[in-house]
């Protein structure tokens, strides 16, 4: 699997189609929602996957980039795939005819997850794209809903440099006469959606306008909806914008039930209670704090100075930070240090990585208190041992970084106690 990576990002439906053909069309033995956005992607596909769950379907989840390990992107009724599913399923997509040139890497896992999804009979697939979303190979099913969460500019080589043309591309997910739903924000690009559903036929629900939320300061929120409101509601995910996230896999509940499908505000209200999505805003230790969060791009770095700021006013920061080289570093660490104490740069086992001494000439014109330890897991543990009971470590900057520091914790590499 890990081989097919130099092949890269090919962007195109043929291939995948190809390959599905080849095992039967699994992915059209149950129904589906796609989500495409990006920021919050993931954490509206958990949330509609726990909250079908709670309501007794079998559910299938498909996500990226997994942090540890492969089974994390393919999930049955909340857990991940076992390593015998995995060998399984790839030695089904092996068998096939590929088309006219081999599958990418991303390719072969979407494959992958349909075939294991129809293979345990799933009720429900809810699909997360990769990258864009007219293009991007999750785009072969047919969706009971598409839901597009927002966009921001990013992965420009391959969707475009303009928010125009990014949303172009995530709303190449949008479906004939299917609905879609979106908390897009920006008005140039909620009118490319909104024309692109008008020509396609497809009802369209936006955040603001059609559904609302409102949060309270105990962090319930009440839900006014297309045709329900409900009630002191509690998302389990960190963040007050994962109340709007929340917000998105509601209003597709509410089409769901509009189409027969059995979901109740009590399984409604208990899914969105027990969603998990690791990697973000994730509390692994308490004493000292120590905080997952990807914060990968310059919008989800900015929510997470946000909840720095807001959720822990007087706590002392540290920030292990390490950024990919296509990512928008100087924004990104000018919008998380000002709140932090002291930063210490490392760098993901990736090639994509930026080097930390680069990180390092930027940070410290910001904060005095700023070192260099390469490797993540040496880096997080001299954060932790060098904190006090009270102190937060936050490691974040890259999900490649976010990932190690989970390996490293799962392997008893840092001396800390786990949540």
């Amino acid at each position: 699997m890990y081989g097919l990576k130099r092949f890269g990002i090919i962007l195109g439906l043929e291939t995948i189609q190809s390959i599905l053909d080849g095992l039967g069309e699994p992915h059209k033995n149950y129904a589906c929602v796609h989500v495409a956005g990006t920021n919050g992607k993931g954490s509206v596909a958990a949330a509609l996957s726990s909250i079908l769950y709670e309501s007794g379907y079998n559910v299938g989840l498909y996500t990226s980039p997994h942090l540890v390990r492969f089974n994390e992107r393919i999930c049955i009724n909340n857990h991940q795939i076992s390593n015998e599913e995995v060998v399984k399923s790839y030695q089904a997509v092996k068998r096939v005819h590929h088309g006219d040139r081999s599958p990418t890497f991303f390719e072969f896992s979407t494959a992958m997850a349909l075939y294991a999804f129809s293979r345990r009979q799933v009720d429900w697939g809810v699909i997360e794209t990769g990258m864009g979303g007219r293009y991007d190979a999750t785009n072969i099913i047919q969706p009971a809903i598409s839901i597009i969460t927002n966009v921001s500019l990013e992965h420009r080589d391959y969707l475009g440099n303009t928010l125009v043309e990014i949303a172009r591309e995530k709303a190449g997910i949008i479906k004939q006469a299917t609905p879609v739903i979106t908390a897009i924000k920006q008005k140039q690009a909620r009118s490319v959606v909104h024309k692109i559903a008008r020509k396609k036929s497809a009802p369209l629900f936006m955040l603001g306008k059609d559904f609302k939320v409102r949060q309270n300061q105990s962090g319930q929120f009440s839900y006014t909806g297309i045709e329900n409101n409900w009630h002191h509601l509690q998302t389990s995910l960190l963040g007050r914008y994962q109340v709007q996230n929340a917000a998105l896999a509601l209003a597709a509940c509410e089409l769901l039930i509009k189409d027969k499908a059995k979901l109740t505000p009590e399984s409604i209200k208990q899914g969105l209670a027990v969603t998990r999505w690791p990697g973000r805003l994730e509390i692994v230790c308490d004493k000292p704090l120590v905080i997952l969060d990807g914060a990968h791009n310059l919008v989800a770095a900015r929510n997470l100075a946000k909840f720095l700021t807001e959720d822990l006013p007087k706590r002392r920061i540290t920030l292990v930070i390490g950024i990919l080289d296509d990512k928008p570093f100087r924004p990104m660490l000018k919008s998380l240090l000002p709140r932090c104490s002291r930063a210490i740069i490392t760098r993901a086992k990736t090639e994509r990585a930026l080097a930390p001494e680069k990180l390092y000439a930027i940070a410290q014109k910001t904060i005095s208190n700023v070192r260099i330890i390469p490797e993540v897991a040496a880096a997080a543990q001299y954060a932790i041992t060098t904190a006090g009971p009270d102190d937060v470590i936050c490691i974040a900057g890259s999900l490649y970084v976010v990932g190690e520091a989970k390996e490293a914790i799962e392997k008893g590499l840092l001396n800390i106690v786990k949540r």
